[in-house]
Formats: C-alpha cells, structure tokens, sequence
C-alpha cells in the first residue's frame, strides 16, 4: 500500500519528502534558509534573489516543493521582497504574529508548517488590496519553458 507522501509526490514529482527531525531540515536548507523557514528569520531587504524578478512560472516552498504563488500575481511593491497579490489556493496558512511589538499576519506553507513571510493589507487595490510580503529565500521559481 503507497503511503501518503508517495501518493502526493505521484501527483507532483516536485514535491519533496517531509523532514521528521530538526537535524533533517538543517542538512536540507542552508543556513539562511534554515533560519528564515524553520526559525521565523527574515532576509535582508533588497537582497534576495526574486525581489526583481519577472520570470513567468510558479513559485514553490523551498522547504518542501508545494506550489505556492504562480507569477502572473507577482508585483513590484518596492518593499525589498518578493510581492505577490495572492497565494495558491489551499496552498499556505496564516497565523497572527505579535513578534518585535508588531501585529501582523505570518504566511506558512500549509504542507511543512515553513515560515514564508507575512501579508498586508496595503496591496493593490484593484488586485485584492492584499500584498503578500514573502523572503526570496523560502520560495525556488519553476520556470515556465514554453
């Protein structure tokens, strides 16, 4: 009988088995990613490497392949991350977050419980209002090839 990781990863070979330890989700990430994914850190504004990027496919949790935003909803917000106008349906959790005297709304990965970034109410109004603030360092870009 196929378990339920093999059935999910049947559907999309991208996606990548689930670490069970601490120790395995610190030899899968670097340490930037570790830290930002598993730890709740943040890259450095202006620094990561899909701020400017206009490359058409979908973005996936870096700590576990699941599809997350697809491009078309990419926009340039000038916040020093990667913005996004929507998440993929089903695709990511929110969670309210009070750390560093804030108020916000963290967004996590809903397959790996990984920490992508946060989502703000300050988005383009004719696109939802909503921008989804996410570190370049938790999502890897499939690109589309067509």
């Amino acid at each position: 009988m196929m378990s339920d990781q093999k059935k999910v990863a049947a559907l999309d070979p991208k996606l990548m088995p689930l670490p069970e330890t601490d120790d395995e989700w610190r030899a899968r990430l670097d340490r930037e990613a570790y830290d930002v994914l598993r730890r709740q850190g943040t890259e450095r504004a202006f620094t990561g490497k899909y701020v400017d990027t206009d490359s058409e496919g979908i973005y996936r949790c870096a700590g576990c392949g699941q599809q997350l935003f697809a491009s078309d909803t990419k926009f340039h917000s000038g916040c020093g991350w990667p913005s996004f106008t929507e998440a993929l349906p089903e695709a990511v959790r929110l969670l309210e977050d009070t750390s560093h005297g804030m108020r916000r709304v963290e967004v996590r990965c809903s397959r790996c419980d990984s920490h992508l970034g946060h989502v703000f109410e300050d988005g383009p109004v004719d696109r939802g209002g909503l921008r989804w603030c996410i570190n370049s360092v938790s999502i890897d870009l499939d690109q589309r090839n067509d």
